[in-house]
């Protein structure tokens, strides 16, 4: 780090915790910090230099325009610092050309969003040197975009080095178009009224994405950006309250790549927010000492605590205004969430350097999660304990289409074509996961290990039970004996497989005994970052007291989890037909030892 490098100060300052900042931004300073030793192994480097020149243009070249600030330099705070150096100083290696492509800011009202984007897409409109650059203040209505837009324009009229190179069409508050005419470049505003075919940006501005019906603008621009070297797409809104949103598809997604458990490697977030801890009996309206954490700029005076503090009283008189206060000054999503995995616990029953062939000979059960069209297919393992190690065994393989990679990519927001090279996924030939291929692997695994048996959903299992007869591989379908209180199958032969509904009343137990052991602890992953997406989007849904894993209402794919929690299932049945019945997790595995 040189003397000059503002961004890294920022994000050890964080990190060390010198000053107060939520989970996500935290976590993206940690992978910054991260990054800086290991991306180069993936391609990136990081420019102090350039850093240290986006923050220049700033504070040099772009003057504030509004009451207090008016013609006074635009002079960073240090989380704008932080965000500004990440953007322009991270780079990649092949062509040196900006590594990121995608920023989603999400900070409260009054914090300073809107003028920092305009500063970033001016900076890019001039200093970039991209031929007929295309900049857009983009927004759902006019009205909006036009605030980003003004922002860029008093940018314009108070430098005179932007008043050298640009030239202006309308007059004074009428200005709509900005020209760089060296170039052939303008800078202007579209909205969703707007007909946005053949647009080719070089950098957008996306305000209030919470706003946002739709991801139509948004996506529409982005698809233009196939032509371009280095585009760039910044989007900055406040808190949202339609956790079926685009806005919160983004949020989730910056969330997941903040705090590194997706490797997306061309987006940056920076996402306030308060730590749980802090929402327990609304600790957060009384302790001012939180608020920083929500409101960076508030040691700058902006918006202040005395407007703060009017804030949560008028909120606290006015009941219905509690929501949007949570919501604009306290980066609160309003909206009702039902996550079904704490990721801090999945963390912590991480393993990734535990060696595979110690499984060999211990006794496991198995869950398949055959796809539908868009989803994955997965195919869990759960080894007991045994002697030398006292802990269960997660072991989870995954299955994506290989054709249209790329668009499933897009789709879907994560790195399938990098997963599939590191071996964290499979990707079958054609549209459609292969089931001889997914039957084969089951065979093999059977040959290897010692597998109780395999739970399967009923409704997918008839195409696979073809594809094996072909392959002579034998799946002995078996049946629950209510009476025995054991799986009774036609034969000893064969891949002993268990049926195993997906219905609420169904995936209650086994839910149940997969959060046990994940609370206790006392069962290990690999760390597959497929399967911790999997889990980070993982929503649970409540039907007359039971739950149930949502597909329809998570904010990703969730297949890895499912068959994981089939496996947990079908020991929960052995747990309740022997004298495992009524016993915690620790316990059972002290019981299993001794055996």
């Amino acid at each position: 780090m040189t003397e000059s490098d503002r961004a890294t100060a920022y994000a050890k300052t964080i990190v060390s915790g010198s000053i107060p900042a939520g989970p996500y931004v935290r976590g993206a300073c940690q992978r910054h910090l991260n990054d800086l030793d290991h991306a180069h192994e993936r391609g990136f480097y990081y420019d102090s230099h350039e850093a240290a020149e986006g923050i220049s243009f700033f504070e040099q070249i772009l003057y504030l325009n509004g009451g207090q600030f008016e013609g006074k330099p635009f002079l960073l705070f240090d989380w704008q610092d932080f965000i500004v150096g990440s953007i322009f100083g991270w780079k990649r290696k092949s062509n040196d050309k900006r590594r990121f492509r995608l920023v989603y800011v999400e900070t409260p009202k009054g914090s300073g969003k809107s003028p920092l984007c305009a500063g970033v897409l001016m900076k890019g409109f001039i200093a970039d040197q991209e031929e007929r650059a295309e900049i857009y203040a983009c927004a759902t209505h006019r009205d909006q975009a036009m605030i980003m837009f003004r922002d860029a324009v008093a940018f314009y009229q108070q430098s005179p080095e932007l008043n050298k190179r640009l030239v202006p069409s309308g007059v004074g508050s009428m200005i709509w178009n900005l020209a760089h005419l060296e170039s052939g470049s303008f800078f202007r505003v579209i909205a969703s009224e707007d007909n946005q075919a053949g647009l080719r940006p070089h950098m957008f501005g996306a305000d209030e994405i919470w706003q946002h019906k739709n991801g139509k603008v948004v996506e529409n621009l982005r698809s233009g950006f196939k032509s371009r070297e280095q585009p760039l797409g910044f989007m900055i809104t406040n808190s949202g309250s339609d956790k079926t949103s685009i806005c919160w598809q983004y949020h989730d997604m910056g969330v997941k790549v903040a705090c590194e458990q997706l490797q997306n490697d061309e987006m940056f977030s920076y996402i306030c927010s308060l730590d749980e801890e802090d929402l327990v009996d609304d600790k957060y309206l009384s302790d001012e000492s939180l608020w920083e954490k929500v409101n960076p700029s508030l040691k700058y005076g902006l918006p202040g605590y005395e407007y703060m503090r009017g804030q949560i009283v008028e909120a606290k008189g006015l009941p219905a205004k509690m929501s949007i206060v949570q919501r604009l000054n306290f980066c609160i999503w309003t909206g009702a969430e039902n996550p079904a995995l704490s990721m801090e616990a999945w963390a912590g029953c991480e393993d990734k350097e535990f060696d595979e062939e110690t499984l060999t000979g211990r006794k496991c059960w198995g869950g398949l999660d055959l796809s539908a069209v868009n989803d994955l297919t997965a195919f869990s393992l759960l080894f007991e304990p045994s002697v030398k190690d006292k802990l269960w065994r997660l072991m989870v393989w995954l299955w994506v289409p290989g054709e249209n990679l790329q668009q499933k990519e897009d789709q879907d927001h994560v790195p399938y074509t990098a997963w599939r090279k590191s071996g964290y996924i499979f990707a079958s030939k054609g549209l459609a996961i292969r089931k001889t291929e997914v039957v084969r692997f089951i065979y093999e695994k059977s040959i290897k290990y010692n597998i109780v048996g395999i739970a399967y959903d009923r409704d997918r299992i008839k195409d696979l039970i073809e594809f094996a007869d072909k392959e002579d591989i034998d799946l002995n379908i078996g049946k629950w004996d209510k009476d025995k209180k054991r799986w009774e199958f036609k034969s000893n032969s064969g891949i002993k497989m268990m049926p195993f509904g997906q219905a609420a009343r169904s995936m209650t137990p086994a839910i149940d005994k997969f959060e046990l052991m994940l609370l206790e602890r006392t069962f290990r992953h690999v760390g597959n970052p497929v399967l911790t997406w999997n889990a980070a989007s993982a929503v649970m849904i409540d039907d007359e007291g039971y739950r149930k894993l949502s597909k329809n209402k998570s904010n990703g794919r969730i297949d890895g989890i499912v068959a994981s929690v089939m496996a947990f299932g079908i020991i929960e049945e052995k747990f309740k037909a022997s004298a495992y019945a009524g016993m915690t997790a620790e316990e059972i595995q002290k019981r299993m030892i001794g055996e």
